[in-house]
């Protein structure tokens, strides 16, 4: 007669396994759908803080230099201090942009890296991200003339 062998205590062996196998690539997944949001965040922030600084800057070099640090801070806020992000300042069809009608465009981009990708798939990947904001002169500028 032949013995059964005792399985027993192998399906709770099993279950952890399998627990580990799906648990690790959710937590990668919603580590990296934070890390995306963050950027997204940040980007946007950064695009809203230059176009603000450069209308309030009584002219364009001081508004470009004012934008310039508004944006980083915004960014190093969120923990973007990478120094490859981009910024852009425009107000077509005008040279002058600090003249009554004008309406500035910043546009700020960044890449953010996923995080724990292995370089077996090959090293860092991660996602492009940009965020545009207009500003109208004299939005943020107070109204000359007595009260």
């Amino acid at each position: 007669m032949r013995r059964r062998r005792d399985e027993s205590g192998s399906a709770l062996v099993e279950l952890t396994w399998l627990g580990i196998l799906l648990l690790l690539p959710m937590v990668w997944i919603v580590l990296s759908v934070f890390e995306v949001q963050r950027g997204a965040f940040a980007v946007t922030a950064a695009a809203r803080s230059a176009g603000r600084a450069y209308a309030l800057a009584p002219d364009d070099a001081t508004g470009s230099r004012q934008a310039r640090a508004a944006a980083e801070v915004a960014l190093s806020d969120q923990g973007l201090d990478s120094p490859g992000w981009r910024l852009a300042i425009s107000c077509p069809p005008r040279r002058d942009c600090h003249v009554g009608g004008a309406v500035v465009t910043v546009w700020v981009a960044t890449r953010v890296e996923l995080p724990f990708v292995p370089d077996l798939l090959g090293g860092a990947m991660g996602f492009a991200l940009d965020a545009t904001h207009r500003v109208p002169i004299g939005q943020y500028q107070e109204a000359g003339g007595d009260p």
